[in-house]
């Protein structure tokens, strides 16, 4: 006995539309998107931020010099006959501070293992952290 036409069609069809129902279905869940990005939350009026932080830009800034005057060599030794644009004077000689007791001679001669073991590393030479990053002002040191 032969099955009917319609039958035939149906066995293909029924399959079909659940496998498009089922990838409708899956399609409509999104997955949660992380993102990097933090809203920011003010929760104090601008009056208030502004002077909290007037009132700590003298701190914040002696703090920062004070790490400046650790690392570098921060003394007015302009170089005879070399000038920038407009007569600026050039500053001469090496301004970055070893660790105590150190030479430039002796750094040469250690390997970059070795420096790093022993922590001889120029801090001069390491990134400078922001000097108020709380809130990401600008602090401009007075020299």
């Amino acid at each position: 006995m032969k099955t009917p036409a319609w039958t035939r069609h149906a066995l293909w069809v029924m399959p079909l539309a659940l496998g498009l129902q089922s990838a409708v279905v899956a399609g409509d869940e999104q997955p949660s998107k992380t993102s990097s990005y933090s809203p920011v939350v003010i929760n104090e009026d601008f009056a208030t931020i502004m002077k909290r932080m007037t009132a700590n830009k003298p701190s914040i800034e002696q703090a920062h010099k004070t790490l400046l005057e650790q690392r570098y060599d921060l003394s007015d030794r302009p170089a005879k006959g070399a000038s920038m644009t407009r007569g600026k004077p050039l500053q001469e000689g090496i301004r970055v501070k070893l660790p105590a007791g150190t030479s430039w001679e002796e750094l040469a001669r250690l390997s970059p293992e070795e420096i790093r073991k022993q922590g001889l590393f120029p801090g001069g030479f390491l990134p400078l952290p922001h000097p108020n990053h709380a809130e990401g002002g600008m602090v401009f040191p007075k020299f």
